[in-house]
């Protein structure tokens, strides 16, 4: 009965435009998932300075979605603490000792079977955005 469109942003730095350009209306809402949403962060004053009816911007705590991956189902004890300023993925696949992190994002692609695989605040924000977006007029 209802139709969503998921499209990936790369990053919220051009959100506003981007919001302009979908034209979110009462019948056809947006939804916008963001990585790193604390307090303090670039991506929280850019989602706060969203002020749209039709446009509901969330996330996780997480630096990216691979780290919403339960350790477990990733099969580590815990994800390695990268230092700020290293890029990211770069330094988890180093310190897991995967080469690439196409690699990496192949195997953890291949661990997640079910929801409970996922961090709550991932699958949160996720039923978060679908209730908007699908929302009836």
């Amino acid at each position: 009965a209802e139709g969503v469109v998921v499209e990936r942003l790369d990053g919220i730095d051009q959100l506003a435009d981007a919001i302009a350009e979908l034209g979110p209306a009462r019948g056809a809402r947006l939804g916008v998932l963001v990585d790193h949403l604390v307090p303090g962060s670039k991506e929280a004053r850019l989602a706060a300075s969203v002020s749209h009816p039709h446009v509901l911007v969330t996330g996780t705590p997480f630096v990216d979605v691979w780290q919403a991956v339960r350790p477990r189902a990733a099969g580590i004890s815990a994800w390695p603490v990268i230092p700020k300023g290293q890029p990211w993925k770069d330094g988890i696949c180093a310190a897991l000792g995967v080469a690439d992190p196409r690699e990496m994002w192949r195997r953890l692609l291949g661990s997640v079977k079910s929801y409970a695989d996922l961090e709550p605040e991932l699958v949160g924000a996720v039923e978060q955005l679908v209730d908007f977006v699908t929302e009836s007029a």
